[in-house]
């Protein structure tokens, strides 16, 4: 006989009622469940919802030239390795380093197999055989950075917690600690009097170089904590910052939480991951570089990304002190540089202030012509493509780039006007300026009406962005008025566009998503993908890929996918089991937040 609902309070079988509501409250969860991971349809049509970068089909290569996902292997190198499945939940990275692992640069076996570590080989990348699957932890007392501006004074202790330099550096005001800060005071080895008037001086030396204007992209050869690049950019230049992983412990690791430009590098016996002519200005203050080794290589590959008419900032004690090591290093210089047909334009050599030289890279053929000896000599570019990455470095002069009647390409329009102004490197192709200026206006469009107005992303915390797959630089160019910069990444078995996005003042550099970035655990804060995924995900495991993404976005971070409905449904699981939240905006812009979240064991 049935026995009603009222019927059982009435007779007051609470066991009976209170297992009734258990079962029913299990299964509203199991159905909320379901439908989060596919709540809607994201049906994408590219009629009605035109978009700045090509669609799948037409920016990816074919599928038959891509390389097979790579067998999986779960032994890895170093002393970060592999962790599980997702089936099996996710696992803490182990090893005495695994807060700050770096997996191509922390592969220790690889760098103890080195037969050599004379050129800096051991600075260099060492992939592990398969990308580690494991998360890397927080370091005790972890917090959310320092908002900029403040934070390009001062930075959280325990987020980096790296004392090393402020003893190695304490007479030079590098960096120094202050109750639970890094303090930057604006010193470094050749900033006696701070670094703001030292940028003055360089400008007193060589007016030409006109800051913000005439120069716009800088890289800094071993940069320290990046104090230069930050002091720049009140001047409306963008300097790439970069230096290896080496005793100056946790140098770009600070430039980075600062929130300045920076990147893990080293010249080494590899090119540097940057387009062939690319900066306005390279400074080098006391970094530590033979510039005449190996025959003049270092100085060879600076001459590679230099932009013709371009400057070198040498600032050095061979440039004035007079014993016979500094005089014989010094000569060695003049010789390499009249040779490469290097103009030594500006010299400021008193000891009492800094002592520091400038050299202009020349910007026609007619020195190089009037040579009694080739050499170096020019490359022979024939076969040549483009690009850096894995390449060795030269020993030869890259080729000045021309334009169709063989004139040697101008110098991009003065910032800002150079951001919107055709590209000197851009293909003469007929549509090629009509697809950059529409790719142009797609691009402030899409991140006006949507991405800074429409999507669940706190900009006002966001300082640090990298876009992975960059194209021409459209997504960073869009948010040039916003108080952050943006790391343009030109995937290897993409378009080569990185010239372009130089070209319009902004910086890049080559990768491959397959493998790990060089930079630090935690030290993006809004990573952008735009139709990347479908096409490495056929090379590599998409696990793995989102595992680095984890790695190198901060806690309270963003994710910004803009992809198909496939791709979309295919990361949402993944970045569930990371116990992100995510939100998807008209059903084609994927948003993940990444929490605090790590997993409890490690890896075994």
């Amino acid at each position: 006989m049935a026995i009603s609902v009222r019927s059982l309070f009435k007779e007051r079988k609470y066991p009976f009622v209170f297992v009734l509501t258990v079962l029913l409250f299990c299964a509203l969860i199991l159905l909320f469940s379901n439908s989060f991971q596919y709540p809607l349809s994201l049906y994408f049509d590219l009629q009605k919802h035109p978009l700045p970068i090509a669609s799948p089909s037409s920016a990816h290569p074919p599928s038959d030239q891509l390389a097979p996902p790579p067998e999986k292997n779960q032994s890895h190198d170093g002393d970060a390795a592999a962790a599980v499945s997702l089936d099996n939940g996710w696992e803490l990275c182990e090893g005495p380093m695994a807060v700050d692992y770096i997996p191509c640069l922390d592969n220790w076996l690889a760098i103890k197999a080195l037969p050599s570590r004379r050129h800096m080989e051991h600075r260099e990348r060492h992939c592990p055989d398969s990308s580690p699957r494991c998360l890397v932890p927080l370091p005790t007392g972890y917090k959310v950075p320092v908002p900029w501006p403040k934070s390009r004074d001062m930075i959280w202790y325990d987020n980096a917690p790296h004392p090393k330099l402020v003893d190695y550096k304490k007479n030079q005001n590098w960096v120094q600690k202050s109750g639970d800060y890094f303090v930057f005071p604006g010193g470094g080895t050749q900033f006696k009097d701070g670094v703001d008037n030292y940028i003055k001086l360089i400008e007193k030396t060589l007016p030409a170089i006109k800051w913000g204007k005439h120069i716009r992209v800088v890289l800094d050869v071993g940069c320290g904590v990046a104090s230069f690049g930050g002091a720049l950019l009140d001047k409306n230049v963008l300097t790439m910052s970069f230096a290896p992983k080496d005793e100056h412990e946790a140098q770009i690791q600070f430039a980075l939480e600062r929130g300045i430009p920076a990147t893990l590098s080293v010249i080494g016996t590899q090119k540097l991951t940057f387009s062939d002519n690319s900066f306005d200005l390279i400074h080098c203050a006391r970094c530590r570089v033979h510039w005449d080794a190996d025959g003049g290589k270092p100085l060879l590959e600076l001459n590679r990304i230099l932009r013709p008419g371009g400057f070198f900032v040498w600032s050095a004690t061979p440039v004035y002190r007079k014993d016979i090591i500094h005089r014989n290093k010094w000569e060695a210089m003049v010789n390499l540089t009249e040779s490469m047909c290097w103009k030594a334009v500006a010299r400021s050599a008193n000891p009492s202030i800094i002592g520091l030289v400038i050299y202009q890279k020349p910007d026609s053929y007619a020195c190089y012509d009037k040579r009694k000896q080739n050499d170096p000599p020019i490359c022979d570019d024939k076969s040549r493509k483009n690009n850096s990455w894995y390449a060795p470095l030269s020993d030869c002069l890259t080729q000045l780039p021309v334009d169709s009647k063989g004139n040697v390409l101008s110098w991009p329009t003065p910032w800002p006007k150079r951001l919107k102004s055709k590209p000197v490197s851009l293909s003469t192709e007929q549509d090629a300026i009509q697809k950059f200026n529409k790719d142009t206006k797609d691009w402030y469009t899409l991140v006006s009406d949507v991405y800074l107005r429409g999507l669940s992303i706190k900009w006002s915390s966001v300082r640090n962005v990298m876009d992975m797959n960059a194209g021409y630089g459209g997504f960073a160019a869009a948010l040039i008025d916003q108080p952050l910069w943006v790391m343009n990444v030109v995937p290897i078995d993409m378009p080569d566009t990185l010239s372009i996005i130089f070209d319009r003042g902004l910086i890049g550099v080559y990768h491959d998503w397959c493998e790990s970035f060089n930079t630090y655990p935690r030290t993006f804060d809004l990573l952008h993908s735009s139709f990347l995924f479908g096409n490495i995900s056929q090379r590599c495991d998409l696990v793995e890929i989102v595992a680095e993404v984890d790695r190198i976005l901060r806690p309270g971070g963003y994710l910004l996918v803009q992809d198909t409905k496939d791709m979309i449904n295919k990361l949402r699981p993944i970045l569930e089991s990371l116990h992100w939240s995510l939100t998807l905006h008209q059903d084609q812009f994927l948003v993940g937040k990444k929490g605090f979240w790590r997993p409890t064991k490690q890896v075994q």
